[in-house]
Parts: C-alpha cells; sequence; structure tokens
C-alpha cells in the first residue's frame, strides 16, 4: 500500500475552458437554457406527434385499484369502496377546515378506510362534524399550534445530529412526534427543549429509521447546469452519471430541473472530444436504465459498440426518444469553438437540451449526444461520443443491469454471444453479500482484519465484502462521533480492483464530503484534521470487487 498518499482529489480534468467560452457554444450542440429552449442552431422544438383527444375513462383506474388489491389485501369491490370512500373524505376534509376555524385540530381516516375522524376543541366544532357524517374526537390543541411547534423545530434543523430520523405531526395522537436513535433520547430532547416547543406537547419516540432520499439517474432525463443551461444525463456510471463535455465545464454545479442539488462535474473535454463526467451526491442513486419517454424504462446491460449500418436511438429531454441508423464511425467534426474527433455519426435528429443524452442499440450503451445539424422536423444529421473512451479515459463503471442496485444474479451467456466489456466478470459477488444497513455499529469489538493487513494498527477495524460497482458505509451502515483532532483511515482491498474511500462529516443536516483518496488501486489512505462532530467513511468499487479491510483514528 502507498504510505505517501495522502487526501487526494477525484480524477483530474481534461481540456478546461473559460466560462465565456463554454457559454457560447454555437453550431452542432444541443444545450438548452434554463428560461426556455432557447435556439442554439436548432430550430424551435417541433416534429412531436400531436396529443390524442381521448375521454378520461370513469371510475379509478384499473393500475390503482390492482396495487390496493395486491398491497392492502383487499378485493376489488373493496378496494373501489374505499377509493369512492376516499374521495368523500377529501373534500369533506377540505370543508370542515374552514369551517372550524380555529376549533380544527386535523383529520384522517380510521385503520378500516371508513370511518372520517376530525379532532376537535370545542363541542360546537364536534357538532358540526357529526352533521357532515364524520366522527369528532375532542382534543387540547388545534393544527395550527401543532403546526407552530413543528415549525419551531424545522428552524433549528441545521442542528440536529444523525440520530434523529426526522419529526412530524401526529394529528390522530394531537401531538408532535420526532423520531431518534435508540439510546439518544435524552439528547433529542435537548434539541426539542432548543426549539422552544411547550412541554408536552413533543413526544421523541425510539425508532431506527435512517431515511435518505433516494433519486434515480436515468439516461435520457434533463439536469441543470449551474441554473442557467440545461442538457440530458447520458449514462450511469458508479459514482454518477455521463454527459456531453460542452454542457459543462469541471467544477460546474448540477441541479434537477426542479432545483434539487445533485452534483458537480468532475471532468469534461471539449472540444477535441466531447465527454462530461458528474458526480452525484448521495441523495441520487445511478440506474441501469434510460427513460423511454412513454411511461417506461430500457435497461442497460453492457456497452458493446454498434457497427456501421446497426438501428440505433437517441433519448433526450427535449425530443424523448429518436431512432435511425449509424452512418460512420471515428467521424471528425469542425465545430466553430474546434474540432472533435472520434465522433459517430448517424442520421437521427436532435435539439437543444438533448445535448449530452442516451444513445443505444439493442440493449447496449452507445454513447452521448454531441452535436449535429438539421431538426426533428426536417430531420437532420446527429453526432455522439462513443461511450468506451469515455469510461476509460476517466477510469469509470458502466451501470448496467448485472452491477446495478439489486441486480438480480444473472445468467450465465450463450456461448455465442461474447459479454461486454464493460460488464464485470462472472465472479464478481452480488450485492446481497454487503452487510445491511442495520447491522449493528462495531467500533468498540471490532473483527480481526485478515493476516497481514496493513490497516490492522488502527484502533477501529471493519473488515467486509463489496460487489463490483457498489458503496458501502462504514462502521456497519452507520457513524461515529470524533472529538477535534486529525483522523486516519486505511483501506487494504483486493488485487486488481480500484476502490475509493471517502469521509463524511454531518453538518447543516447533510453528510457533506471532507477528504477524498482516488488513486487506482483498492488501497487507500485518507489524513484529515477536522472539528468535533459525527463522521462516517464510504467506500466505493469504481472497478472489481472482493474483499477489503477498513482501519481508522483520531489522533
Amino acid at each position: 500500500m502507498d504510505r505517501g498518499r495522502a487526501t487526494r482529489s477525484r480524477r483530474g480534468t481534461v481540456s478546461r475552458r473559460s466560462t465565456a467560452q463554454r457559454r457560447g457554444i454555437a453550431i452542432g450542440v444541443t444545450v438548452a437554457t434554463v428560461a426556455g429552449l432557447a435556439a442554439v442552431t436548432w430550430p424551435a422544438l417541433a416534429g412531436e406527434d400531436p396529443p390524442r383527444s381521448e375521454s378520461a375513462p370513469s371510475g379509478p383506474a384499473r393500475q390503482l385499484v390492482d396495487a390496493l388489491r395486491r398491497d392492502l389485501s383487499l378485493t376489488e369491490p373493496q378496494a373501489r369502496a374505499r377509493l369512492e370512500r376516499e374521495q368523500w373524505a377529501r373534500a369533506t376534509t377540505q370543508r370542515l377546515r374552514t369551517e372550524l376555524g380555529t376549533g380544527y385540530g386535523g383529520t384522517w381516516l380510521a385503520a378500516d378506510g371508513n370511518r372520517l375522524m376530525v379532532a376537535v376543541t370545542d363541542q360546537a366544532a364536534a357538532a358540526r362534524v357529526r352533521a357532515a357524517g364524520a366522527e369528532p374526537k375532542l382534543v387540547t390543541r388545534n393544527s395550527r399550534q401543532l403546526d407552530t411547534v413543528k415549525a419551531g423545530l424545522d428552524r433549528i434543523a441545521d442542528d440536529a445530529t444523525p440520530d434523529i430520523a426526522g419529526w412530524y405531526v401526529d394529528v390522530s395522537n394531537n401531538r408532535v412526534v420526532v423520531r431518534a436513535q435508540p439510546g439518544t433520547e435524552a439528547a433529542v430532547r435537548r434539541f426539542v427543549r432548543a426549539s422552544g416547543a411547550p412541554a408536552g406537547v413533543v413526544e421523541v419516540v425510539a425508532s431506527a429509521e435512517a431515511p435518505v432520499p433516494l433519486i434515480d439517474v436515468r439516461g435520457g432525463d434533463p439536469y441543470v447546469i449551474d441554473d442557467r443551461a440545461r442538457c440530458s444525463i447520458g449514462f450511469s456510471v458508479v459514482g454518477g452519471f455521463v454527459t456531453a463535455g460542452h454542457c459543462g465545464a469541471p467544477g460546474a454545479t448540477t441541479s434537477s430541473p426542479d432545483g434539487v442539488a445533485q452534483g458537480v462535474v468532475s471532468a469534461s473535454s471539449f472540444p477535441g472530444d466531447d465527454w462530461g463526467v458528474v458526480e452525484t451526491n448521495d441523495d441520487w442513486v445511478p440506474q441501469p436504465v434510460v427513460n423511454d419517454f412513454d411511461g417506461g424504462t430500457i435497461p442497460v446491460a453492457g456497452g458493446q459498440e454498434a457497427p456501421v449500418g446497426s438501428s440505433i436511438c437517441r433519448f433526450g429531454a427535449t425530443t424523448g426518444a429518436r431512432c435511425g441508423t449509424v452512418e460512420a464511425l471515428n467521424a471528425t467534426v469542425v465545430y466553430p469553438e474546434g474540432t472533435v474527433t472520434g465522433l459517430t455519426r448517424t442520421n437521427v435528429c436532435a435539439e437543444p437540451g438533448d445535448s449530452g443524452g442516451s444513445w443505444i442499440s439493442g440493449d447496449q450503451a452507445q454513447g452521448v449526444t454531441s452535436g449535429g445539424s438539421g431538426d426533428c422536423t426536417v430531420g437532420g444529421t446527429t453526432f455522439f461520443q462513443p461511450l468506451t473512451e469515455i469510461l476509460q479515459v476517466n477510469q469509470l463503471t458502466l451501470v448496467t443491469t448485472a452491477n446495478g442496485p439489486a441486480a438480480p444474479p444473472a445468467d450465465p451467456p450463450a456461448a455465442t454471444d461474447p459479454p461486454a466489456a464493460s460488464e464485470p466478470p462472472a465472479t464478481d459477488p452480488p450485492a446481497a453479500s454487503e452487510p445491511p444497513a442495520t447491522d449493528p455499529p462495531a467500533a468498540t469489538e471490532p473483527p480481526s482484519p485478515p493476516p497481514g493487513s496493513e490497516c490492522a494498527g488502527h484502533k477501529v477495524r471493519k473488515a467486509a465484502t463489496l460487489g463490483a460497482g457498489h458503496r458501502q458505509v462504514q462502521p456497519a451502515g452507520r457513524y461515529f462521533r470524533a472529538g477535534h483532532g486529525r483522523q486516519v483511515g486505511c483501506l487494504d482491498g483486493p488485487v486488481g480492483a480500484n476502490f475509493d474511500l471517502v469521509l463524511q462529516r454531518w453538518s447543516r443536516g447533510g453528510w457533506r464530503t471532507v477528504a477524498v483518496s482516488a488513486g487506482p488501486t483498492a488501497d487507500e489512505s485518507i489524513s484529515y484534521r477536522g472539528s468535533a462532530g459525527f463522521y462516517r467513511y464510504r467506500v466505493e468499487s469504481r472497478r472489481g470487487s472482493g474483499p477489503y479491510t477498513l482501519g481508522f483514528s483520531v489522533r
């Protein structure tokens, strides 16, 4: 293991360009502004099939009825009756909320889904509830008072520790509930008192919940760069996704169209090439799929290159799914910003905002949209940056149906079907071998590391197995408290694999990365001096799989 390595940054950047130059993307590149799909060299969006005029079906949708039958163990008549009752309950709730004013304490349906319960603070309100066909329950606090207590907790949300899973108004019990990790209730009650909540209104409940927002990364979906321009996601890779290089310079921030923080451009190249890599935060889960723009997704099984003449389809946030054929490989295109080589030429159309989007032949990923000419009204020529180069240059692993989240065990390929170069070898262990997040922390009684491990000298040690393309949080899916000082982490991984080591600190209500070691092997080390707080390590597989030992200390 290279002990000389300290904290390292992510992959290096390629071909940096000025912000002004990137804003001036012109012919052939398909970037859209956030304010609207302003034409760059493409005419306005057209060519979509006009929407069909269909009468709305009567009654609840069949899919909804079937889902209720499955998940609530109902018969079809029971499911339909419940949906009708809930429709009445929604309208009645809205009316009573307005009529009762300060006497209203909230509504809920009883467990049987039949009775509409209404919390009220006086007998006059109770009479009005009965007249509406609902059942009153007398309480001491109205809904506005409960909402005020919750708002007080919201104001100090940045002071919440990872011991707290969250809080909410429990209308059926006329209280506010805060859920906390078992054993931390006393500390959480101090947090509640700091909010100014009146005594007896808030109840701290022990719970093993550890919620995290999980947002799928899907090919073809839109994303926003520096709140100024819009492009499309290409394909999921371990730790993020690939897209077009002209969409953003290294360091540019990305978000969803509705403003949810997504990640940062860790590397890009344009001109010369036209590829970019976005490293997403922990809220986003790269999935081995592409949005088919028809209510479903298309699986990505690998990355074998399609020959000239093959059918190919492009997926982008502006014009959705468009198909054609491959006309040439290794094409050179002269853009006003410079020459780009090694592109693939197609007879598929594209428009602003489609940049960076996915290209698929069958179930094999091909590349990301670069640029072209024409539009989807009259047709056009579009070029894409082949995926293989992006993966190789940046040492990335394509997320596929074989190695993606919750990937099922793969059937062995037929003898005549060679595996795609980007798929993991058949010997990779399935994701099920990873320890569940509910394992108890092992900080005080760590397992013995393998004999000869270079990480054996640390105070805390964790031995585990990591599947290809996966991440694990240590210790045992949790976190640890550390005082002020220097934190030293050591990762000893399998030969031939490429694992990264990340140190994160809980800050302002979320986990923030404070140090990264991302060398070319599975042996990494981190040295970080920080203040007291909550910390955790994250082990990531960029390539390969196998057992590892993580050791860490605070000095």
